[in-house]
């Protein structure tokens, strides 16, 4: 769906007003581990010139034993009501995006709320768009602050190298641990919000963690045959990826009634530095306009799109009245783009 529909066939939409919100505050989490291209060589049949040449990763981070999805969760929460201005009790929503959750009950949201002690917040999880969670946890945030919330916070945070085979090339060089969080709130700032959204789906098993649900339960044999890991298809997510994020941005930008190419940020879901590259190139704009934060951080899934838009951010390269985009394809295939327009005055409105 878009502030038009659902689906790989092109869409169009007439400029509609926007949603009265706005990102408060932001705020990342990272581990402190870092492993690097020439460690990974080590176990894995590559090499440090091959990883950076096909994703243009050259580090990435790793969760400590002890720790779960929750911790960076909370971590990343903390940080970004601080940069918000506003205690966890101000929170209405806590939405966390992840497909690896703590456990399958209780909700990983709940976790994290009690962690903060945001105790009047609904606690809501989004799982199953993998690297697009964090997007459709934010349009889900707009809406209830379009009926009754004042102050929603969204928790984008995976833990990839749980759910990654270590005998795996093809998925063991791509992945980092990472947690980034938004705060959004309402705005009375004339014209700013969210401006367009797109949204679409085409379903496709290339990209899956095979058991574990009720299709194919956990035995001994799911364990030995090594089921319960992450396979992807490097040439089908390449294939989507390059024909369907582009779509998507011109798609969000028209119904923004904005020219893609006068755009001012593209926080881009931080997969492949291959990949952006090519949709920035099919888009016709400036990659300087796209930040970077997967050389170093790898892909971290829904977190990724959250880390650019946070570093942007603390660097004040976001200006009053600027405009941006949030973009990232997932597993399913599932993707998605939001427009917004940066405020021109104090975002949060909770009076």
């Amino acid at each position: 769906m878009s502030a038009v529909l659902e689906g790989a066939v092109p869409r169009t939409t007439a400029v509609r007003p926007a949603l009265p919100i706005a990102v408060a505050g932001t705020g990342i989490h990272l581990p402190d581990r870092v492993i690097t291209n020439e460690q990974l060589t080590r176990t894995l049949d590559t090499t440090d010139e091959w990883i950076v040449d096909r994703t243009g990763i050259r580090e990435r981070r790793r969760l400590a034993a002890d720790l779960a999805v929750s911790d960076m969760a909370a971590a990343a929460a903390r940080s970004a009501l601080t940069d918000a201005a506003l205690a966890a009790t101000d929170l209405d929503a806590i939405i966390v995006a992840s497909y690896t959750s703590d456990q399958p009950l209780p909700s990983t949201a709940l976790i994290v709320k009690e962690q903060i002690g945001a105790q009047h917040a609904l606690p809501l999880d989004i799982t199953q768009a993998a690297c697009a969670n964090g997007l459709q946890a934010i349009l889900v945030a707009a809406h209830l602050l379009q009926v009754s919330a004042r102050a929603v916070l969204v928790v984008a945070a995976d833990c990839a190298s749980r759910v990654t085979d270590p005998r795996d090339r093809t998925t063991g060089v791509f992945f980092g641990d990472a947690a980034g969080a938004v705060v959004l709130t309402r705005t009375e700032s004339p014209g700013a919000g969210l401006l367009a959204w797109d949204f679409g789906s085409q379903l496709s098993y290339d990209v899956e963690i095979r058991a574990g649900g009720s299709r194919l339960p956990t035995t001994e044999l799911t364990v030995a045959d090594r089921d319960h890991y992450l396979r992807m298809d490097g040439r089908a997510v390449w294939a989507t990826a390059t024909s369907q994020l582009p779509h998507s941005i011109r798609t969000a930008a028209e119904g923004a009634g904005l020219p893609v190419t006068e755009i001012d940020h593209f926080f881009l879901h931080q997969a492949n530095l291959n990949i952006l590259t090519a949709a920035m190139t099919e888009l016709g704009v400036p990659m300087e306009r796209a930040p970077i934060t997967l050389d170093l951080l790898g892909n971290t899934g829904s977190a990724g799109v959250f880390t650019a838009l946070h570093h942007a951010s603390i660097r004040g390269r976001i200006r009053a009245g600027d405009t941006y985009l949030m973009s990232a394809i997932g597993a399913g295939f599932q993707w998605g783009t939001l427009c917004f327009r940066h405020p021109t005055a104090d975002p949060g409105e909770l009076g």
